[in-house]
């Protein structure tokens, strides 16, 4: 049987696949750095299982990654923000980002690009430099925009989905 975690190992990089190296983490926090910090939210853009969504927000919360600030007290409702800890993490989601866009692209090119905000808005590289002024930038200072592969994968996740009913 395949081990769940990285017992024994001496490593920065293990200690930290213990905390954010489960499956559906890294999509987690991107929601969040993303706006959406909304369990309903989350769990209706990612399709990931109530049960799963609410082990990893936990997880997240006791480890100090999130942190939970009221929205609603009558029904009572909370959403997530990232904390200091969680924020450093943004370089780790933009490497991670690049890559899939360069390895394992989209037909259609990135479905998200970041950007500088305010009146720069330049586009952002890998290496979290603004293309146009040259700044480098923190997540503080970016947004993400729509890329020109998000409506082309849109429309082929519904063309399935459609297929996948109808074959029902």
């Amino acid at each position: 049987m395949l081990r769940n975690d990285y017992e024994g190992q001496i490593c920065a990089l293990a200690r930290s696949l213990e905390l954010i190296g489960e499956r559906w983490t890294l999509m987690v926090i991107r929601e969040v750095f993303l706006g959406r910090r909304r369990f309903s939210e989350m769990q209706e853009n990612l399709g990931i299982a109530r049960n799963v969504l609410t082990s990893r927000l936990q997880r997240l919360v006791d480890a100090g990654v999130l942190e939970k600030r009221p929205y609603s007290e009558r029904p009572h409702r909370e959403q997530y923000y990232l904390t200091e800890m969680g924020l450093e993490l943004w370089p780790t989601i933009v490497t991670l980002t690049y890559w899939g866009d360069t390895y394992v692209p989209l037909p259609g090119g990135p479905p998200m690009i970041l950007r500088h905000k305010g009146d720069c808005g330049g586009v952002i590289n890998d290496r979290r430099v603004c293309e146009k002024c040259g700044k480098e930038l923190t997540v503080r200072e970016s947004v993400a925009t729509e890329g020109p592969g998000l409506k082309p994968a849109l429309r082929e996740l519904d063309r399935v989905g459609r297929v996948e009913r109808s074959a029902a």
